[in-house]
């Protein structure tokens, strides 16, 4: 009975191993889903403490300090994207062994030398400028601050900025160690750290700390990093930044700037997409809405936080299979990820508009610091909509360009313009329908602009699109 017993047990345990795998569940996409699914079950639950421990206008200030925080992708400009896929494209002539030391191509690891000294000086003089520059104008925003209630914001938001200026010099590191297929270890370690900061920011918010809860966030997220990578990648990067590139180098303004540039001016295009609405809320309407949105927006983007569990793992591989040209085979991973990927991003986004509207049939004291059930079914149709674009983005990103540049351009433009105007004049369910509206316009466009460029550079060899 024992033996019949081990025996089931045995294929069971092989039987989930092939469905993982036909899944291209990996070790990195196993821990990038765990701490997605922490994310969904951690997220709420800070939400619950703040809606327990701060009043309405606390919880606008906090979700305010996020919102303009994400203003340092104007000093990012993409770079962290580039990084890995030009990481991944030299990784594929290298190797790595248990003690950091790089092997392989020696023309390829010049290469990363260089990209990694660039790098690392960017993200430097960018968290410097973060620390300062984001510090200053945040101050002058919050100055205006329609709220007749005092708030003891101004220490809590210097020490965030100065704590999120030393959190950007630690994006090199990630950046590269994704490049070089070391998603396994990095997706382990962000979960992982990813836990030990919820717990962090719990105990901070119970013990009273408000919006200084963001700071302790922060600096156990600046811990946990410093100490992964001293003892587990120490040698790697100290190896990349101690060594001087002999042979080839990689030239900025030649071959990473063509490809930043566009991509800066889709993450730029990002801070209009995902983060503008809240301080326009704020400016036009006061903290207790923008509290509400800010909380019901942090709920909504655990659409695309899920569904990019399985996706983001993979770029490294996309960019190591263009590289050595096998397009049949990206194809194929592609097609795979995709139909799973718009599965999760379906389920997830019924699931949250399900919870959120029963809280409101039910009256349940929590749906008053969430928006409505109207506006917030806009805003989740809009992030559906954004959400199913990703794929075809980092597809066409794995090839070292970016076609849909022009496309976030005017996603920016018609976003910002309709939020901005929508928002003065009229309320947060017309700044939902404008932002619905252009997604439903773009993201079309970018799925043709996917398939073209696709024919096009497979046949003509990676040509311009």
């Amino acid at each position: 009975m024992n033996a019949v017993r081990r025996w089931s047990s045995l294929l069971t345990l092989v039987n989930l191993r092939k469905l993982l795998h036909h899944l291209e569940v990996d070790r990195a996409v196993f821990f990038g889903v765990l701490a997605k699914i922490w994310g969904v079950i951690s997220g709420p639950f800070t939400a619950l403490l703040i809606i327990m421990k701060f009043t309405p206008e606390y919880q606008g200030y906090y979700y305010t300090f996020g919102s303009l925080l994400a203003l340092q992708v104007f000093v990012e400009l993409g770079l962290g994207a580039v990084i890995v896929q030009f990481a991944s494209h030299e990784w594929s002539g290298l190797k790595m062994d248990a003690h950091g030391t790089i092997s392989g191509d020696q023309e390829a690891f010049s290469r990363l030398v260089s990209l990694a000294n660039i790098t690392f000086k960017w993200y430097l003089a960018g968290g410097l400028l973060v620390a300062f520059g984001l510090g200053l104008g945040g101050y002058l925003f919050f100055l205006q601050s329609p709220s007749n209630t005092y708030i003891d914001w101004l220490l809590p938001w210097f020490s965030i900025c100065l704590l999120t200026g030393i959190n950007i010099c630690f994006i090199p590191a990630w950046s590269l160690l994704e490049g070089c297929n070391q998603v396994s270890a990095v997706y382990t370690y962000r979960f992982m750290q990813g836990v030990i900061a919820s717990m962090a920011i719990w105990i901070a918010i119970i013990a009273g700390a408000k919006l200084w809860s963001a700071s302790v966030f922060t600096v156990v997220t600046i811990l946990c990093s410093y100490i992964f990578l001293k003892y587990r990648y120490g040698n790697f990067i100290a190896k990349l930044l101690s060594t001087r590139s002999w042979a080839s180098r990689i030239d900025w303004r030649k071959e990473i700037f063509p490809m930043q540039w566009r991509i800066a001016v889709s993450w730029i295009s990002g801070y209009f997409v995902f983060s503008f609405f809240t301080p326009v809320i704020f400016h036009y309407h006061g903290p207790v809405l923008a509290g509400q949105f800010g909380m019901t927006w942090s709920v909504l983007l655990m659409v695309a936080t899920l569904s990019s569990a399985l996706l983001f793992p993979k770029i490294p591989r996309f960019g190591m299979l263009v590289s050595k040209r096998m397009y049949a085979e990206l194809d194929s991973l592609f097609a795979k990820i995709t139909k799973i990927f718009v599965a999760i991003t379906l389920l997830s986004a019924l699931s949250i508009w399900l919870a959120i509207y029963l809280l409101n049939v039910f009256k349940h004291h929590f749906a008053s610091r969430l928006l409505p059930v109207l506006p917030m079914t806009l805003f989740l149709l809009a992030q559906v909509t954004m959400t199913l674009s990703m794929p075809f983005v980092i597809y066409l990103r794995a090839h070292k360009k970016e076609p849909i540049m022009w496309v976030s351009i005017c996603g920016t433009v018609l976003i910002g313009l309709s939020t901005l105007i929508l928002g003065r004049y009229y309320s947060v369910t017309a700044i939902g329908y404008g932002y619905l509206a252009v997604n439903i316009i773009l993201v079309p466009i970018m799925v043709l602009i996917w398939q073209r460029c696709r024919n096009r550079w497979h046949k003509n060899g990676l040509s311009y699109c």
